[in-house]
């Protein structure tokens, strides 16, 4: 028996799945396929769930703008009190045209240019997290130049396993992120030599998609440790930056709800008296997305089962990239009470690697019907490209009994337009 999902705002009515209160049927026969459908109502109901669990200490969560750029949702979070957190000029670029007051911007990235270094200054964001020595420098010399006083926050490597896949972890020493302690407490200790620079924060960010608290306690019991040892040194750290990596549900993980992750973080900051941040970014708004996508050809072989489908690794790269699974289903399940069916679902892309599901057992599936892909708002949109000449799909938000295009499809022309 086919088990069908029911994830937050996507839910069966009368065997048609829905996004809040609109069929998701309809969308497509609007807008075609493949297509992004997100709802408004599981983004909010996520960022505010973090927002009610750390309430007592009223942190800024800065939503990380890399897992899903769209102004439409950047714009919402925002609305709501949210910050943005920044890797990029081009994101600085987002999150100002999202009207996110720049005092509630956080940069990251541990290759800022000084083109991008100069603009943040003078949009007066609120600090940079600073990633190694030279770009410290670099910042106090550009800082200068613009006769400005920036704030800084030390993005501190605390050399912690997360427990998640090896290409976003990004705490261990052997990762490109961050700065070890010892080469912190000499920053901190010689921040004279860095006049136009407030080194006033510190920040973490240890991997993503983490489901277990257990990382996070490791990590942030190093941090207490060390903001004790800085505090005997006379140095007062105003903010503390946890970043993000609150892992969701994509298949049978049972990731911490943002109450229980605020229960096992809160004790640790009893001593702390400066601004909490966080950079949740997956959490918010990975389950509040699908892709949905037309079912082309069923193919047959001696050996497998193919359903090829009109999406592809270009509209959504995480099982390539990851081996990430994610729950796929009929946006029509009528009849499908029969047995199921051992398939790969796989798109058009001339790449062994373009799948998104293998060896998955399915219900009957029929050329001409459509599957929603689940846990697609994080990292979907935001790594699609034009590979194989693909258009980039069209994006839709959902609240209520009203959708809204908040990113048409690409034409041809689009793919050549930058071209000379």
């Amino acid at each position: 028996m086919f088990l069908f999902i029911i994830m937050h705002d996507f839910k069966y009515k009368d065997n048609q799945l829905y996004c809040e209160g609109i069929k998701i049927q309809d969308l497509v026969n609007r807008f075609g396929s493949p297509l992004y459908v997100y709802s408004y109502n599981t983004l909010i109901d996520h960022f505010l769930k973090l927002k009610i669990a750390f309430g007592e200490i009223e942190p800024l969560i800065c939503y990380s703008v890399k897992a899903n750029s769209n102004l439409a949702i950047l714009k919402a979070v925002v609305d709501k009190g949210a910050g943005l957190d920044i890797v990029s000029g081009g994101e600085l670029f987002y999150a100002l045209k999202a009207n996110c007051p720049p005092d509630r911007i956080v940069y990251a990235s541990v290759g800022k240019t000084e083109k991008e270094i100069e603009e943040a200054i003078k949009r007066k964001i609120l600090f940079f997290n600073v990633e190694s020595l030279p770009e410290l420098q670099s910042i106090q010399r550009i800082a200068k130049k613009l006769k400005k006083i920036v704030n800084i926050a030390i993005r501190i490597n605390p050399d912690i396993e997360p427990m998640t896949h090896k290409y976003i972890t990004t705490g261990k020493l052997t990762n490109k992120f961050g700065i070890d302690f010892d080469t912190a407490s000499k920053i901190f200790l010689q921040r004279s030599k860095f006049p136009n620079l407030n080194i006033c924060g510190i920040h973490i960010h240890i991997g993503s998609q983490i489901i277990d608290s257990r990382p996070f306690v490791c990590a942030l019991k190093k941090i207490s440790n060390y903001i004790e040892f800085l505090k005997k040194n006379n140095i007062r750290i105003e903010y503390l930056n946890i970043g993000g990596g609150l892992g969701i549900i994509y298949n049978k993980e049972k990731p911490q709800t943002a109450k229980s992750f605020a229960l096992s973080i809160l004790p640790l900051l009893k001593n702390f008296d400066g601004k909490l941040i966080l950079e949740p970014g997956r959490f918010i708004v990975g389950n509040a997305g699908i892709l949905v996508t037309k079912i082309l050809y069923i193919k047959t072989t001696p050996l497998k089962k193919f359903i090829i489908v009109d999406a592809g690794m270009n509209d959504l790269i995480r099982p390539a990239l990851y081996g990430a699974y994610h729950q796929i289903s009929p946006l029509n399940k009528k009849n499908k009470k029969g047995p199921l069916q051992k398939v790969d679902v796989v798109g058009p892309i001339c790449e062994s690697a373009d799948f998104f599901a293998k060896d998955r057992l399915l219900p009957q599936l029929e050329e001409g019907e459509y599957l929603a892909i689940f846990g697609a708002g994080a990292y979907g949109f935001s790594m699609s490209s034009n590979y194989n000449g693909r258009l980039k799909p069209p994006e839709v938000l959902v609240k209520g009994k009203v959708a809204k295009l908040i990113r048409r499809r690409q034409n041809y022309f689009d793919l050549i337009r930058e071209q000379i």
